[in-house]
Protein backbone atom coordinates (compact mmCIF):
# COMPACT_ATOMS: atom_id res chain seq x y z
CA UNK A 1 0.00 0.00 0.00
CA UNK A 2 1.34 3.20 -0.60
CA UNK A 3 1.83 5.97 2.26
CA UNK A 4 -1.08 8.01 3.39
CA UNK A 5 1.32 10.31 5.47
CA UNK A 6 4.92 10.92 5.12
CA UNK A 7 6.38 14.06 7.40
CA UNK A 8 9.69 14.34 6.32
CA UNK A 9 12.33 16.46 8.45
CA UNK A 10 9.91 18.02 11.00
CA UNK A 11 12.00 20.31 13.06
CA UNK A 12 9.69 22.21 15.75
CA UNK A 13 11.45 25.14 18.10
CA UNK A 14 10.54 27.01 21.16
CA UNK A 15 12.21 29.56 22.91
CA UNK A 16 15.57 27.71 24.25
CA UNK A 17 13.91 24.21 23.54
CA UNK A 18 13.64 22.13 20.51
CA UNK A 19 11.29 19.85 20.85
CA UNK A 20 11.44 18.02 17.56
CA UNK A 21 14.64 17.66 15.35
CA UNK A 22 14.70 16.15 11.56
CA UNK A 23 11.53 13.81 12.71
CA UNK A 24 10.34 11.45 9.72
CA UNK A 25 7.38 9.46 10.30
CA UNK A 26 5.08 7.44 7.41
CA UNK A 27 2.35 5.36 7.77
CA UNK A 28 1.12 3.49 4.70
CA UNK A 29 -2.63 3.49 3.66
CA UNK A 30 -5.04 1.24 5.73
CA UNK A 31 -2.60 0.28 8.53
CA UNK A 32 -1.76 1.11 12.19
CA UNK A 33 1.11 2.95 13.37
CA UNK A 34 2.00 2.98 16.97
CA UNK A 35 4.09 5.90 17.97
CA UNK A 36 5.71 5.11 21.01
CA UNK A 37 8.55 7.20 23.64
CA UNK A 38 8.94 8.59 26.96
CA UNK A 39 7.36 11.65 28.11
CA UNK A 40 8.71 14.85 26.51
CA UNK A 41 9.98 12.84 23.44
CA UNK A 42 7.75 14.77 21.26
CA UNK A 43 5.01 12.35 20.16
CA UNK A 44 2.09 15.11 21.37
CA UNK A 45 4.28 17.99 19.41
CA UNK A 46 4.78 16.36 16.50
CA UNK A 47 0.98 15.58 16.01
CA UNK A 48 -0.20 18.87 17.07
CA UNK A 49 2.26 19.88 13.35
CA UNK A 50 0.44 17.10 11.82
CA UNK A 51 -3.40 18.80 12.38
CA UNK A 52 -2.09 22.62 12.32
CA UNK A 53 -2.07 23.66 15.92
CA UNK A 54 1.23 24.48 14.80
CA UNK A 55 1.15 25.86 11.66
CA UNK A 56 3.03 25.45 8.31
CA UNK A 57 5.50 28.20 9.03
CA UNK A 58 5.71 27.45 12.46
CA UNK A 59 7.95 24.86 11.69
CA UNK A 60 10.69 23.25 9.46
CA UNK A 61 10.27 20.23 7.15
CA UNK A 62 7.33 18.77 5.02
CA UNK A 63 3.97 16.81 5.62
CA UNK A 64 2.99 15.05 2.07
CA UNK A 65 -0.30 13.72 2.91
CA UNK A 66 -2.19 11.08 -0.17
CA UNK A 67 0.92 12.10 -2.37
CA UNK A 68 1.19 15.65 -2.61
CA UNK A 69 2.14 18.56 -0.20
CA UNK A 70 0.09 19.67 2.42
CA UNK A 71 0.30 22.79 4.75
CA UNK A 72 -2.63 23.05 7.43
CA UNK A 73 -3.24 26.55 8.68
CA UNK A 74 -5.37 25.41 11.45
CA UNK A 75 -7.27 22.13 12.70
CA UNK A 76 -9.96 22.89 10.57
CA UNK A 77 -7.74 22.46 7.79
CA UNK A 78 -6.79 19.09 8.70
CA UNK A 79 -10.26 17.58 9.52
CA UNK A 80 -11.54 18.74 6.34
CA UNK A 81 -8.79 16.27 4.58
CA UNK A 82 -9.94 13.58 6.92
CA UNK A 83 -6.97 13.72 9.35
CA UNK A 84 -9.08 13.48 13.51
CA UNK A 85 -7.19 13.30 16.58
CA UNK A 86 -9.17 11.84 19.84
CA UNK A 87 -6.88 13.39 22.86
CA UNK A 88 -6.38 11.90 26.05
CA UNK A 89 -8.14 14.49 27.57
CA UNK A 90 -11.47 13.44 25.88
CA UNK A 91 -13.48 17.27 24.09
CA UNK A 92 -17.27 15.94 24.71
CA UNK A 93 -19.52 18.32 26.27
CA UNK A 94 -20.85 16.63 29.76
CA UNK A 95 -24.58 17.69 29.51
CA UNK A 96 -25.66 17.56 25.61
CA UNK A 97 -26.30 14.51 24.02
CA UNK A 98 -24.57 11.94 22.24
CA UNK A 99 -26.05 12.85 19.15
CA UNK A 100 -25.03 16.76 20.20
CA UNK A 101 -21.53 15.59 20.89
CA UNK A 102 -21.07 14.22 17.63
CA UNK A 103 -22.68 16.73 15.01
CA UNK A 104 -21.22 19.96 17.29
CA UNK A 105 -19.52 22.31 14.50
CA UNK A 106 -20.80 20.24 12.03
CA UNK A 107 -24.67 20.37 12.39
CA UNK A 108 -27.06 18.79 9.86
CA UNK A 109 -29.10 22.01 9.24
CA UNK A 110 -31.04 23.36 6.78
CA UNK A 111 -31.11 27.63 6.44
CA UNK A 112 -29.88 27.35 9.90
CA UNK A 113 -32.32 24.99 11.28
CA UNK A 114 -30.93 21.82 12.79
CA UNK A 115 -32.43 18.66 10.91
CA UNK A 116 -33.12 16.71 14.68
CA UNK A 117 -34.71 13.57 12.69
CA UNK A 118 -31.40 13.21 9.99
CA UNK A 119 -28.92 14.21 13.24
CA UNK A 120 -30.23 11.17 15.30
CA UNK A 121 -30.26 8.98 12.53
CA UNK A 122 -27.23 9.09 11.40
CA UNK A 123 -25.61 9.03 15.03
CA UNK A 124 -27.32 5.60 15.56
CA UNK A 125 -25.81 4.01 12.62
CA UNK A 126 -22.46 5.60 13.95
CA UNK A 127 -23.44 4.20 17.21
CA UNK A 128 -23.85 0.73 15.71
CA UNK A 129 -20.65 0.82 13.67
CA UNK A 130 -18.51 1.54 17.18
CA UNK A 131 -20.51 -0.98 19.23
CA UNK A 132 -22.38 1.23 20.98
CA UNK A 133 -26.46 1.03 21.84
CA UNK A 134 -27.54 4.09 23.61
CA UNK A 135 -29.86 5.97 22.74
CA UNK A 136 -28.81 9.35 20.04
CA UNK A 137 -30.57 11.55 23.10
CA UNK A 138 -28.26 9.65 26.13
CA UNK A 139 -26.33 12.67 27.65
CA UNK A 140 -22.62 12.16 27.45
CA UNK A 141 -22.12 12.16 31.79
CA UNK A 142 -24.69 8.90 31.87
CA UNK A 143 -21.62 7.33 30.08
CA UNK A 144 -18.15 5.42 31.32
CA UNK A 145 -14.90 6.17 30.08
CA UNK A 146 -14.93 3.42 27.80
CA UNK A 147 -18.23 4.73 26.33
CA UNK A 148 -17.39 8.29 25.69
CA UNK A 149 -14.05 6.68 23.91
CA UNK A 150 -16.04 5.00 21.45
CA UNK A 151 -18.63 8.59 20.79
CA UNK A 152 -14.88 10.35 20.31
CA UNK A 153 -14.76 7.31 17.34
CA UNK A 154 -18.06 7.79 16.51
CA UNK A 155 -17.65 11.90 16.06
CA UNK A 156 -14.28 11.17 13.93
CA UNK A 157 -16.29 8.99 11.50
CA UNK A 158 -19.07 11.39 11.29
CA UNK A 159 -16.25 13.73 9.62
CA UNK A 160 -15.41 11.11 6.95
CA UNK A 161 -12.17 10.03 8.58
CA UNK A 162 -9.37 8.93 6.23
CA UNK A 163 -6.06 9.10 9.09
CA UNK A 164 -7.60 8.75 12.78
CA UNK A 165 -5.07 9.37 15.82
CA UNK A 166 -5.36 8.02 18.93
CA UNK A 167 -3.57 10.02 21.89
CA UNK A 168 -3.48 7.58 24.75
CA UNK A 169 -6.45 6.04 23.91
CA UNK A 170 -7.08 3.77 26.86
CA UNK A 171 -5.27 5.01 29.37
CA UNK A 172 -8.43 5.45 31.84
CA UNK A 173 -10.03 2.25 30.59
CA UNK A 174 -10.68 -1.11 32.27
CA UNK A 175 -9.18 -4.17 30.92
CA UNK A 176 -12.32 -5.26 28.84
CA UNK A 177 -13.15 -1.54 27.62
CA UNK A 178 -9.48 -1.28 26.54
CA UNK A 179 -9.80 -4.98 24.86
CA UNK A 180 -13.57 -3.56 22.94
CA UNK A 181 -11.57 -0.23 21.67
CA UNK A 182 -8.25 -2.75 20.34
CA UNK A 183 -10.77 -4.75 18.56
CA UNK A 184 -12.74 -1.76 17.15
CA UNK A 185 -9.27 -0.21 16.06
CA UNK A 186 -9.07 -3.64 14.00
CA UNK A 187 -12.21 -3.27 12.63
CA UNK A 188 -11.84 0.06 11.34
CA UNK A 189 -8.36 -1.07 9.60
CA UNK A 190 -10.53 -3.68 8.06
CA UNK A 191 -13.15 -0.63 6.64
CA UNK A 192 -9.51 1.37 5.41
CA UNK A 193 -9.03 3.15 7.80
CA UNK A 194 -5.20 4.65 8.49
CA UNK A 195 -4.76 5.03 12.40
CA UNK A 196 -1.96 6.22 14.55
CA UNK A 197 -2.25 5.07 17.70
CA UNK A 198 0.17 6.90 20.42
CA UNK A 199 0.40 4.38 23.54
CA UNK A 200 3.05 3.71 26.51
CA UNK A 201 1.05 -0.23 26.51
CA UNK A 202 3.63 -2.21 24.57
CA UNK A 203 1.35 -5.10 24.68
CA UNK A 204 -1.54 -3.54 23.00
CA UNK A 205 0.64 -1.87 20.58
CA UNK A 206 2.29 -5.15 19.41
CA UNK A 207 -1.03 -6.52 19.27
CA UNK A 208 -2.73 -3.80 16.53
CA UNK A 209 0.25 -2.30 14.87
CA UNK A 210 1.52 -2.92 11.57
CA UNK A 211 4.56 -0.61 12.18
CA UNK A 212 6.35 1.05 15.29
CA UNK A 213 8.25 4.09 15.60
CA UNK A 214 10.51 4.92 18.22
CA UNK A 215 10.88 8.83 19.09
CA UNK A 216 13.52 9.45 21.50
CA UNK A 217 14.53 13.20 22.42
CA UNK A 218 12.94 15.16 19.69
CA UNK A 219 14.34 12.43 16.71
CA UNK A 220 13.12 9.13 15.37
CA UNK A 221 14.97 6.35 16.65
CA UNK A 222 13.66 3.80 14.68
CA UNK A 223 10.28 2.01 12.94
CA UNK A 224 10.06 -1.15 13.04
CA UNK A 225 7.67 -3.46 10.74
CA UNK A 226 5.61 -5.75 13.12
CA UNK A 227 4.13 -7.52 10.37
CA UNK A 228 7.37 -9.04 8.80
CA UNK A 229 9.89 -8.94 12.32
CA UNK A 230 9.26 -10.35 15.90
CA UNK A 231 9.17 -7.34 17.92
CA UNK A 232 9.47 -7.57 21.96
CA UNK A 233 9.02 -4.96 24.75
CA UNK A 234 12.69 -5.12 25.36
CA UNK A 235 13.72 -3.92 22.08
CA UNK A 236 10.82 -1.17 22.29
CA UNK A 237 11.60 -0.19 25.78
CA UNK A 238 15.58 -0.05 24.73
CA UNK A 239 14.91 2.51 21.79
CA UNK A 240 12.52 4.27 23.91
CA UNK A 241 14.72 4.94 27.11
CA UNK A 242 18.64 4.34 24.51
CA UNK A 243 19.50 2.06 27.08
CA UNK A 244 18.87 -1.52 28.12
CA UNK A 245 16.57 -2.19 30.94
CA UNK A 246 18.04 -5.88 32.68
CA UNK A 247 14.70 -5.39 35.25
CA UNK A 248 11.42 -3.23 34.37
CA UNK A 249 11.08 -3.20 38.48
CA UNK A 250 14.39 -2.31 40.53
CA UNK A 251 15.75 -4.44 43.31
CA UNK A 252 14.72 -3.60 46.55
CA UNK A 253 15.89 -4.75 50.08
CA UNK A 254 12.87 -6.55 51.15
CA UNK A 255 13.19 -5.46 55.11
CA UNK A 256 9.85 -4.99 56.80
CA UNK A 257 9.89 -3.29 60.29
CA UNK A 258 6.91 -2.68 62.68
CA UNK A 259 3.83 -1.51 62.40
CA UNK A 260 2.45 1.87 61.47
CA UNK A 261 -0.78 2.09 60.08
CA UNK A 262 -3.95 -0.35 61.16
CA UNK A 263 -7.05 0.14 59.60
CA UNK A 264 -9.96 -1.52 61.70
CA UNK A 265 -13.74 -2.74 59.93
CA UNK A 266 -13.66 0.49 57.88
CA UNK A 267 -17.15 0.79 56.00
CA UNK A 268 -18.42 3.47 53.43
CA UNK A 269 -21.39 4.25 51.86
CA UNK A 270 -21.92 6.25 48.68
CA UNK A 271 -21.72 10.10 48.46
CA UNK A 272 -25.13 10.47 46.84
CA UNK A 273 -26.54 7.02 47.55
CA UNK A 274 -26.52 6.70 51.55
CA UNK A 275 -27.90 3.27 51.15
CA UNK A 276 -25.37 2.12 48.70
CA UNK A 277 -22.75 0.84 50.62
CA UNK A 278 -19.37 0.42 48.59
CA UNK A 279 -16.44 -0.52 50.89
CA UNK A 280 -17.26 -3.62 53.26
CA UNK A 281 -15.32 -4.12 56.70
CA UNK A 282 -12.07 -3.20 55.77
CA UNK A 283 -9.14 -4.33 57.76
CA UNK A 284 -5.66 -3.74 56.64
CA UNK A 285 -2.11 -3.18 57.94
CA UNK A 286 0.92 -1.33 56.75
CA UNK A 287 4.55 -2.10 58.11
CA UNK A 288 7.28 0.34 58.26
CA UNK A 289 9.81 -0.25 55.06
CA UNK A 290 6.84 -1.98 53.52
CA UNK A 291 5.18 -1.84 49.91
CA UNK A 292 1.15 -3.02 50.55
CA UNK A 293 -0.98 -3.35 47.13
CA UNK A 294 -4.63 -3.39 46.79
CA UNK A 295 -5.34 -4.93 43.56
CA UNK A 296 -8.71 -5.61 41.83
CA UNK A 297 -10.69 -4.95 38.44
CA UNK A 298 -11.88 -1.13 38.07
CA UNK A 299 -14.79 -0.17 40.12
CA UNK A 300 -14.28 -2.67 42.65
CA UNK A 301 -13.64 0.49 45.62
CA UNK A 302 -9.85 0.89 45.29
CA UNK A 303 -9.86 4.36 45.29
CA UNK A 304 -12.88 4.96 47.37
CA UNK A 305 -11.45 2.68 49.90
CA UNK A 306 -8.17 5.34 49.35
CA UNK A 307 -10.21 8.83 49.62
CA UNK A 308 -12.15 7.74 52.23
CA UNK A 309 -9.23 7.01 54.71
CA UNK A 310 -7.54 9.90 54.09
CA UNK A 311 -9.64 12.88 55.57
CA UNK A 312 -12.70 11.28 54.21
CA UNK A 313 -12.39 12.66 51.04
CA UNK A 314 -15.05 10.30 49.35
CA UNK A 315 -18.43 8.49 50.95
CA UNK A 316 -20.73 9.33 53.78
CA UNK A 317 -21.64 6.97 56.99
CA UNK A 318 -18.02 6.26 57.40
CA UNK A 319 -16.95 3.77 60.30
CA UNK A 320 -14.41 2.04 61.40
CA UNK A 321 -11.23 3.05 62.93
CA UNK A 322 -7.52 4.31 61.80
CA UNK A 323 -4.40 3.36 63.73
CA UNK A 324 -1.25 4.86 63.28
CA UNK A 325 1.57 3.69 65.58
CA UNK A 326 -0.83 1.79 67.75
CA UNK A 327 -2.71 4.83 68.47
CA UNK A 328 -5.96 6.02 67.72
CA UNK A 329 -5.65 8.49 64.39
CA UNK A 330 -7.58 11.60 63.75
CA UNK A 331 -7.86 11.23 60.24
CA UNK A 332 -11.42 13.15 59.86
CA UNK A 333 -10.47 16.04 57.43
CA UNK A 334 -7.57 16.15 55.22
CA UNK A 335 -5.69 18.43 56.97
CA UNK A 336 -6.03 16.13 60.66
CA UNK A 337 -5.13 13.04 58.09
CA UNK A 338 -1.62 14.88 56.80
CA UNK A 339 -0.48 16.01 60.62
CA UNK A 340 -1.71 12.36 61.56
CA UNK A 341 0.99 11.14 58.92
CA UNK A 342 -0.72 10.02 55.87
CA UNK A 343 -0.15 11.30 52.38
CA UNK A 344 -2.26 10.50 49.22
CA UNK A 345 -1.64 10.93 45.56
CA UNK A 346 -4.84 10.91 43.75
CA UNK A 347 -5.00 8.38 40.22
CA UNK A 348 -5.85 11.96 38.71
CA UNK A 349 -3.06 14.19 39.26
CA UNK A 350 -3.99 16.72 37.03
CA UNK A 351 -7.31 17.83 38.45
CA UNK A 352 -7.13 16.31 42.12
CA UNK A 353 -3.29 15.98 42.42
CA UNK A 354 -1.65 19.66 41.11
CA UNK A 355 -2.41 23.28 40.38
CA UNK A 356 -1.50 23.49 36.95
CA UNK A 357 -1.05 26.88 35.98
CA UNK A 358 1.10 27.49 38.78
CA UNK A 359 5.25 27.10 38.93
CA UNK A 360 6.68 24.15 40.31
CA UNK A 361 7.92 25.66 43.51
CA UNK A 362 4.32 26.88 44.79
CA UNK A 363 2.53 22.91 44.03
CA UNK A 364 5.55 21.46 46.13
CA UNK A 365 4.98 23.84 49.18
CA UNK A 366 0.96 23.36 48.89
CA UNK A 367 0.62 20.37 51.56
CA UNK A 368 3.40 22.03 54.02
CA UNK A 369 2.86 25.97 54.07
CA UNK A 370 4.24 25.48 57.51
CA UNK A 371 7.78 24.28 56.22
CA UNK A 372 8.29 27.60 54.26
CA UNK A 373 6.69 29.86 56.81
CA UNK A 374 8.28 32.17 59.88
CA UNK A 375 5.02 32.97 62.12
CA UNK A 376 2.63 33.50 59.34
CA UNK A 377 4.59 34.12 56.56
CA UNK A 378 5.03 32.39 53.44
CA UNK A 379 9.18 33.01 52.63
CA UNK A 380 9.83 32.66 49.21
CA UNK A 381 13.60 32.09 49.22
CA UNK A 382 12.56 29.17 52.04
CA UNK A 383 10.34 27.83 49.04
CA UNK A 384 12.27 28.18 46.25
CA UNK A 385 15.10 25.90 48.40
CA UNK A 386 12.62 23.41 48.90
CA UNK A 387 11.80 22.99 45.65
CA UNK A 388 15.29 23.10 44.41
CA UNK A 389 16.03 20.11 46.99
CA UNK A 390 13.45 17.88 45.25
CA UNK A 391 13.93 18.93 41.46
CA UNK A 392 17.41 17.76 42.40
CA UNK A 393 16.75 14.51 44.48
CA UNK A 394 14.02 13.37 42.10
CA UNK A 395 15.15 14.23 38.94
CA UNK A 396 12.59 16.55 37.81
CA UNK A 397 13.20 17.70 34.04
CA UNK A 398 12.81 21.43 33.71
CA UNK A 399 14.40 24.74 32.95
CA UNK A 400 13.68 25.52 36.49
CA UNK A 401 11.26 25.76 39.66
CA UNK A 402 9.43 28.58 38.49
CA UNK A 403 8.18 26.66 35.36
CA UNK A 404 4.02 26.49 35.07
CA UNK A 405 3.22 22.69 36.00
CA UNK A 406 1.22 22.27 32.57
CA UNK A 407 4.30 22.72 31.14
CA UNK A 408 5.79 19.64 32.08
CA UNK A 409 5.42 15.96 30.74
CA UNK A 410 3.32 13.45 32.48
CA UNK A 411 6.24 11.75 34.08
CA UNK A 412 7.33 15.05 35.91
CA UNK A 413 4.26 16.21 36.51
CA UNK A 414 4.14 12.99 39.12
CA UNK A 415 7.54 13.87 40.42
CA UNK A 416 6.21 17.10 41.25
CA UNK A 417 3.22 15.57 43.42
CA UNK A 418 5.11 13.11 44.83
CA UNK A 419 7.19 15.93 45.81
CA UNK A 420 4.61 17.74 47.35
CA UNK A 421 3.60 14.78 49.92
CA UNK A 422 7.02 14.08 50.81
CA UNK A 423 7.60 17.68 51.44
CA UNK A 424 4.53 17.13 54.17
CA UNK A 425 6.93 14.56 55.64
CA UNK A 426 4.37 11.53 56.10
CA UNK A 427 4.45 8.13 57.70
CA UNK A 428 2.37 6.07 55.44
CA UNK A 429 1.87 7.40 51.62
CA UNK A 430 -1.16 6.08 49.34
CA UNK A 431 -0.19 5.96 45.94
CA UNK A 432 -2.95 5.37 43.69
CA UNK A 433 -2.13 4.35 40.23
CA UNK A 434 1.20 6.16 40.88
CA UNK A 435 2.72 5.43 36.83
CA UNK A 436 -0.53 5.85 34.85
CA UNK A 437 0.12 7.66 31.57
CA UNK A 438 3.41 7.11 32.15
CA UNK A 439 6.18 5.63 30.01
CA UNK A 440 8.46 3.20 31.12
CA UNK A 441 11.76 4.77 31.74
CA UNK A 442 9.70 7.26 33.73
CA UNK A 443 8.15 4.46 35.54
CA UNK A 444 11.37 2.68 36.91
CA UNK A 445 12.52 6.38 38.39
CA UNK A 446 8.85 6.17 39.88
CA UNK A 447 10.01 2.58 41.32
CA UNK A 448 13.03 3.42 42.38
CA UNK A 449 11.56 6.76 44.87
CA UNK A 450 8.67 4.37 45.87
CA UNK A 451 12.37 1.84 46.73
CA UNK A 452 13.88 4.97 48.33
CA UNK A 453 11.19 5.52 50.59
CA UNK A 454 10.53 2.42 52.06
CA UNK A 455 14.60 2.06 52.80
CA UNK A 456 14.07 5.52 54.85
CA UNK A 457 11.46 2.97 56.87
CA UNK A 458 7.99 4.48 55.36
CA UNK A 459 5.36 2.86 55.35
CA UNK A 460 3.55 2.73 51.21
CA UNK A 461 0.22 1.56 49.93
CA UNK A 462 -0.18 1.52 46.29
CA UNK A 463 -3.26 0.50 44.30
CA UNK A 464 -2.34 0.07 40.57
CA UNK A 465 -4.68 -1.37 37.52
CA UNK A 466 -1.15 -3.42 35.93
CA UNK A 467 -1.05 -6.63 38.27
CA UNK A 468 2.50 -6.80 36.94
CA UNK A 469 3.67 -3.09 38.65
CA UNK A 470 1.92 -4.98 42.18
CA UNK A 471 3.74 -8.09 41.21
CA UNK A 472 7.21 -6.65 40.63
CA UNK A 473 6.74 -3.85 43.88
CA UNK A 474 4.82 -5.13 46.50
CA UNK A 475 5.99 -7.49 49.79
CA UNK A 476 1.96 -8.22 50.31
CA UNK A 477 -1.01 -7.67 48.03
CA UNK A 478 -4.48 -7.58 49.06
CA UNK A 479 -6.97 -8.45 46.60
CA UNK A 480 -10.52 -6.50 46.52
CA UNK A 481 -14.25 -7.00 45.06
CA UNK A 482 -16.91 -4.97 45.22
CA UNK A 483 -15.53 -3.30 47.92
CA UNK A 484 -14.27 -5.89 50.47
CA UNK A 485 -10.99 -7.86 50.84
CA UNK A 486 -11.05 -10.78 49.34
CA UNK A 487 -7.83 -12.39 50.12
CA UNK A 488 -4.05 -11.28 51.19
CA UNK A 489 -0.92 -12.53 49.92
CA UNK A 490 2.56 -12.42 50.40
CA UNK A 491 5.14 -11.57 47.68
CA UNK A 492 6.24 -15.47 47.32
CA UNK A 493 2.28 -16.63 46.96
CA UNK A 494 1.03 -14.15 44.20
CA UNK A 495 0.49 -14.13 40.34
CA UNK A 496 -1.51 -12.96 38.44
CA UNK A 497 -3.44 -15.79 38.15
CA UNK A 498 -3.59 -16.30 41.95
CA UNK A 499 -4.77 -12.78 42.18
CA UNK A 500 -7.89 -13.56 39.36
CA UNK A 501 -8.51 -16.45 41.45
CA UNK A 502 -9.59 -14.86 44.25
CA UNK A 503 -11.55 -12.60 42.33
CA UNK A 504 -13.78 -14.64 39.90
CA UNK A 505 -14.02 -17.01 43.15
CA UNK A 506 -15.26 -14.19 45.68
Amino acid sequence: MPALLEMRGITKEFPGVKALDQVDLSVDSGDILALVGENGAGKSTLMKVLSGVYPAGTYDGEIHYDGALAQFSGISDSEARGIIIIHQELALVPLLSIAENIFLGNERATGGVINWRETEARTADLLDKVGLSEAPRTLIDKLGVGKQQLVEIAKALSKEVRLLILDEPTAALSESDSQALLDLMLELKAQGVTQIIISHKLNEVRRVADKITVIRDGTTVSTMDAVTEEITEDRIVRDMVGRDMAARYPARDRRAGSEIMRVRNWNVFHPVHADRQVIRDVNLTVRAGEVVGIAGLMGAGRTELAMSLFGRSWGQGISGQVELHGHVANVSTVSSAIAAGLAYVTEDRKELGLVLDEPIQRNISLANLEGISRGQILQDAEETRVAEEYRAALNIRTPGVFQRVVNLSGGNQQKVVLSKWLFAEPDVLILDEPTRGIDVGAKFEIYGIINDLSAQGKGVLMISSEMPELLGMCDRIYVMNEGAFVGELTAEEASQEAIMSLIVTD
